[in-house]
């Protein structure tokens, strides 16, 4: 348990570095190629902090663990989206481009929607995500990376309180991949370690999933947003988050059906109706207003739902 517990805090420990290089190269790469903090954040971060949930789940599915799979990913878009960007608002009002507003958060939310459809197979007579349904997530993240690369096009430069750091590319690359590096080794150790020690108390893989793992493979999430937010660049805090919870659904989820189709457990619903109503809570928030923002009050609202959500999981395995 000691070795467990240490592995733990060192995976804490990368993640955080990870995020800080990693956040530092984006920023310093979007200024220099004259392309949007936002844009980065959508893809080359979102991707960046969900290699740990791409890693647990191939092999989850490879091994055959649908309940990791969901749980994960499931779970993981929900910690980012109330557990991250609550924490991230709390630490500063997150003012985000209109654009976030009206394009990416109900590309979020159309996200959610497909995988409810798909993984209940309503036409059937059990749930199951097929490797034609994966086609199907993996053609909505094609359009999804259409649409980013449209707007890398725009070359549109927001504006925002970043301090411009010009670095060499190869400085520039040397933290991305880097901090790409520790994020992913950290995220593996913080999620092996949690379950080993969750296992040995005996509890389901369901829970592991939506809450230990989730957690876990959403650390990197949580530090780069945190770091993002810290240095007031908004837009990588929530693009970060948005794009990661794109990411886990349409590539993620895609790419694991891909390995080996896998059955639907309904008592998923749940998780999923609590995704779709945080991301239609999310929209509501920042639409209203003359800025597109998430107010402080509003961001402790998000974690107070989640830390409830939380122990409605935990009490329901006791």
């Amino acid at each position: 348990m000691l070795l467990q517990i240490s592995l733990l805090v060192l995976g804490f420990v990368l993640l955080i570095k990870g995020a800080d290089w990693l956040v530092n190269g984006a920023t310093a790469l979007a200024k220099k190629h004259q392309v949007s903090d936002l844009a980065i954040g959508l893809t080359i971060v979102a991707f960046g902090t969900s290699m740990p949930e791409l890693v647990v789940n191939a092999f989850a599915a490879f091994e055959n663990h649908p309940d990791i799979v969901y749980g994960n990913i499931i779970g993981s878009n929900n910690f980012n989206l109330f557990m991250i960007l609550g924490i991230a608002g709390l630490i500063t009002p997150l003012v985000v481009q209109s654009s976030t507003v009206w394009k990416e958060i109900p590309f979020s939310l159309a996200a959610a929607l497909v995988l409810f459809v798909l993984a209940n197979d309503f036409w059937a007579d059990s749930g199951i995500l097929s490797r034609f349904d994966g086609l199907i997530l993996l053609v909505f993240f094609a359009g999804f990376l259409i649409y980013v690369y449209k707007q890398l096009r725009t070359g549109n430069i927001p504006e925002t309180s970043t301090t411009v750091v010009h670095y060499s590319n190869l400085k520039i690359w040397g933290f991305i991949l880097l901090g790409l590096a520790l994020l992913v080794i950290g995220g593996r150790l913080v999620v092996d370690s949690a379950v080993d020690i969750a296992s040995a108390l005996g509890v389901s893989q369901t829970l592991i999933g939506l809450t230990i793992v989730a957690a876990g493979t959403s650390l990197p999430e949580l530090a780069t947003s945190v770091v993002a937010a810290i240095k007031k660049n908004n837009d990588i805090a929530v693009g970060n988050i948005i794009g990661s919870n794109i990411f886990n659904i349409f590539f993620i989820l895609g790419v694991s059906s891909l390995i080996r189709p896998i059955p639907f457990s309904l008592r998923f619903n749940q998780d999923i109706y609590l995704l779709i109503f945080g991301t239609v809570l999310l929209f509501l928030t920042m639409f209203s207003g003359k800025k597109k923002k998430l107010d402080r009050w509003e961001a402790g609202l998000l974690l107070a739902m989640y830390v409830g959500y939380t122990v409605y999981l935990i009490s329901g395995e006791v």
